[in-house]
């Protein structure tokens, strides 16, 4: 791990917040613990994930991408663990690299362990990430929040969530550690649990537990699988209606529109802002990398 100067910032999309790491020749070590430090809201910066922002040429996972996209959002959880995509992180991403004059207002690929996802930036502060196609596997599971327990509809959006339809969004309790699912074979590696009330026709709010953070403000990937599911649930599938359905979805943080198209296309719109930016004391990294 390096110890010299490292410049960072700090964003957020729907409060879903962010530690940004710009290190375009990917000349950073960043090791979990490393990482989860920097993001501890008490002992480092504080983030619900880090952004670590690298050119795909430079990164041996997003090499095979860099034809498509220059920049590779190499995303880690909170607790340092590597995650395939996060959907806010994606919008923050690319406001940050249009503030720093690396993309321009329009089209914008990023790549992501995910995939490469298409961005556009409007001229009105609104970021609209193609999330790409769900897919529903037929194995669910059910969630249970002390002697509550509800079945789930298992979507992946690049990454896997289980979601569930309740009565009250309090009914899925603080959230401090992560729901049990049963079986927990169906999500090997973990889940993120979604949990959704309805609020008005094609309008619902979500609170969501994400692997390896715990309850985060906003799940841009979380809300999409909200929307997807909500879909099914209402008869709305747009690949069998044919038309658009689009789903106001209500986090804690602020509220995201998602619109699936009937090939399957994922769309999620929503502002991100940058807060702050400074340099990480080079004594104190040297003491979390040691």
């Amino acid at each position: 791990m390096s110890t010299s100067q490292i410049t960072f910032l700090k964003g957020h999309g729907t409060e879903n917040d962010f530690v940004i790491v710009p290190d375009p020749d990917n000349a950073l070590a960043l090791p979990a613990s490393v990482v989860a430090r920097i993001c501890d809201r008490r002992a480092g910066i504080g983030g619900d994930g880090l952004l670590h922002v690298v050119r795909s040429a430079a990164h041996p996972e997003a090499q095979d991408m860099a034809a498509e996209a220059e920049w590779f959002m190499d995303y880690r959880n909170a607790d340092g663990s590597i995650a395939e995509m996060c959907g806010n992180g994606v919008r923050v991403f690319a406001h940050y690299l249009q503030r720093e004059g690396l993309a321009e207002h329009g089209g914008l690929a990023v790549a992501t362990r995910g995939g490469v996802k298409q961005v556009h930036l409007a001229k009105d502060g609104d970021i609209t990430v193609s999330m790409g196609r769900a897919l529903l596997p037929e194995a669910s599971a059910t969630v249970a929040v002390g002697e509550r327990s509800w079945p789930s509809r298992n979507v992946n959006m690049g990454n896997p969530h289980a979601v569930a339809f309740v009565d009250d969004l309090a009914h899925a309790g603080d959230l401090l550690s992560a729901p049990p699912v049963s079986p927990a074979a169906v999500y090997p590696d973990g889940v993120n649990v979604e949990f959704v009330v309805d609020r008005g026709p094609r309008h619902v709010a979500m609170r969501v537990h994400e692997r390896g953070s715990g309850e985060t403000r906003s799940c841009g990937t979380g809300a999409c699988a909200v929307a997807v599911a909500t879909a099914r649930r209402d008869g709305t599938d747009p690949a069998v209606t044919g038309l658009p359905a689009t789903y106001t979805v209500d986090l804690p943080g602020g509220t995201l529109t998602i619109t699936e198209h009937p090939d399957g296309s994922v769309d999620m719109t929503g502002a991100a802002v940058i807060v702050a930016e400074g340099t990480i004391d080079p004594a104190w990294l040297e003491t979390v990398a040691g």
